[in-house]
């Protein structure tokens, strides 16, 4: 099955689908090997990674497709990218849906907010039309060559409008051609079964650690409202920060470093995790037996396959 239908009959199955977000293959690798069904992209883990810098529309288009392009072939789960606002109008849309799914993502998330846009769970957050927006969703599925590929419209007017707001931006994204609504920044669970009552269609929410989410919501909660997806778009990344200061706290203290299963993953499954085993067998298979000995007089490497 293809990465696109896959990923729509997860969004439209009764179960919860939940998408950790990757900001690098590594991190997409880790998701799939923890037994995920899918990714989702992290915009802010993206260019916190690359860059380190925020989310407000750094990153150009075609660096987000260069990212997608990357994260999308590590993993064989299917990965729905990030397109901010679609970097401009519904015309910029059009192009940016056709660049992420050449990219090999199977869906594409696009926001409602003035460019340049911000984390959905900061202040000072601004809203384009209903009208403009649903142009851009207009553009966007008729851009799309695979009527699979998921459109995940979101919506930041929780915050600046309010309720009401995001019940009528939903529908008129759906008709305009939105698979999911994506509301941002939902603050109680009391809000979420609200809007899981009012709106005809796929709702999607997102989980932020320090964010707006509420201590009570939880995947069972969500599950039980009627939610279909949910995203966590930081969680690895504000993990992978703890544990690298963690780490570097730790030589700083031991005056040195070495192994220790407590700071450091296990340096020989690194390398199985990113696919040097099958480096070695592609050695063994095709470089000539005097180069193989050459490079490995004391025999085949740990972890190489027989």
């Amino acid at each position: 099955m293809k990465a696109t239908a896959r990923l729509k009959a997860l969004i439209q199955s009764p179960k919860l689908l939940v998408m950790p977000g990757a900001f690098d293959p590594l991190s997409a690798k880790l998701i799939q090997e923890a037994g995920f069904d899918a990714v989702q992209a992290s915009g802010l883990g993206i260019t916190a990674s690359h860059l380190g810098l925020p989310d407000v529309s750094i990153l150009s288009m075609r660096e987000m497709a260069e990212r997608t392009a990357a994260i999308s072939s590590a993993v064989d789960i299917p990965f729905m990218a990030d397109g901010d606002t679609g970097f401009g109008n519904a015309v910029n849309v059009w192009f940016t849906v056709q660049a992420i799914e050449r990219a090999g993502a199977a869906g594409i998330n696009l926001e409602d907010q003035v460019m340049p846009k911000r984390c959905g769970h900061l202040a000072g957050k601004e809203l384009i039309s209903t009208a403009e927006m649903a142009g851009k969703i207009a553009a966007a599925a008729e851009a799309r060559s695979d009527p699979d590929f998921i459109l995940n419209a979101r919506t930041d007017a929780l915050a600046v409008d309010g309720p009401d707001a995001v019940v009528a931006r939903a529908h008129a994204y759906f008709f305009a051609g939105a698979d999911m609504v994506f509301v941002d920044g939902v603050d109680s669970m009391e809000t979420v079964r609200m809007l899981a009552d009012r709106i005809d269609g796929p709702l999607a929410v997102n989980m932020v650690e320090g964010g707006k989410t509420p201590p009570g919501m939880t995947f069972s909660s969500l599950q039980d409202a009627g939610v279909a997806r949910v995203s966590l778009p930081v969680s690895l990344l504000l993990g992978a920060i703890k544990g690298m200061r963690a780490a570097l706290e730790h030589i700083k203290t031991q005056g040195g470093t070495g192994p220790d299963q407590d700071i450091y993953a296990d340096f020989t499954d690194t390398h199985r995790l990113l696919g040097m085993e099958d480096v070695y067998e592609l050695e063994r298979r095709f470089l000539d037996q005097d180069d193989l000995d050459r490079k490995y007089p004391t025999g085949a490497p740990r972890g190489a396959r027989p």
